[in-house]
């Protein structure tokens, strides 16, 4: 199979407008990103609405491609990107602009999960290490069937334990945090970007719930790896610091 990355990448973001410029280390955030992934993949592209992105990743020897500014989602700006690159790939990648850290590791996980010819669209999963973590409405949680697809993401906690002190929850059942990478194989990444909108991705804000909605599978990998995406300029200083106990 052929596998190939397409990482969006905007400028504009409330929290933290330009982030993919945002120097780390030394090189524009989205200039690791990039590196991380054609390592693995051998063959990447950033997805950029913004010239000057698009000037940037052509001046570190990068390849990027133009896409309109009114896409609702990154996932909508890789089709875009998919249909001009006329690729011929059989999985397409979604690695964020602002996930410098993407571990090899990572990336087979997802590779491997199309073993599968069961397996539609891709994500990984990571074990919560606290209920604080678990609790927090900003990291989704994923449950899956026996068979590792999963049925629902929620920025809730599930499951409920009933007739439990939620301070031991976790030590009940093992909560995973979803972790937001994707791969979608060629032609399901064309039909999803199609749907309309899902109550249930309306009501939680979370895009994948319109795929499982309507009857697409996901299947989930498990990652123990922790990465440091950047969503705010302090972010970027905790990244600075988790690059440097990477140097040492």
């Amino acid at each position: 199979m052929k596998f190939i990355g397409i990482i969006p990448a905007r400028y504009a973001s409330t929290r933290f407008p330009g982030k993919p410029l945002a120097v780390l280390g030394g090189k524009p955030v989205i200039q690791r990103v990039y590196e991380q992934v054609v390592s693995v993949l051998g063959e990447a592209y950033v997805a950029t609405d913004d010239e000057r992105i698009f000037q940037a990743v052509e001046a570190f020897g990068g390849r990027a491609v133009m896409t309109r500014s009114d896409h609702k989602s990154g996932t909508d700006r890789i089709e875009e990107a998919a249909q001009k690159l006329n690729t011929d790939a059989d999985v397409i990648i979604n690695v964020q602009g602002d996930e410098p850290f993407i571990q090899e590791s990572q990336l087979e996980t997802v590779k491997h999960l199309f073993d599968d010819s069961q397996t539609q669209i891709a994500t990984l999963g990571k074990p919560f290490e606290s209920m604080e973590a678990v609790l927090n409405p900003n990291s989704p949680k994923i449950v899956c069937d026996v068979n590792g697809y999963a049925m629902y993401f929620s920025r809730s906690v599930i499951p409920y334990f009933r007739g439990k002190e939620e301070a031991t929850w976790l030590q009940n059942f093992p909560f995973l945090k979803h972790i937001g990478l994707y791969a979608y194989r060629r032609e399901v990444l064309a039909e999803i970007t199609k749907l309309p909108q899902s109550p249930l991705e309306l009501a939680e804000s979370l895009e994948q719930l319109r795929w499982l909605q309507n009857g697409y599978r996901i299947k989930v990998g498990l990652t123990n790896v922790e990465t440091v995406g950047i969503d705010t300029p302090e972010d970027l200083q905790r990244a600075e610091e988790f690059l440097l106990k990477g140097d040492k």
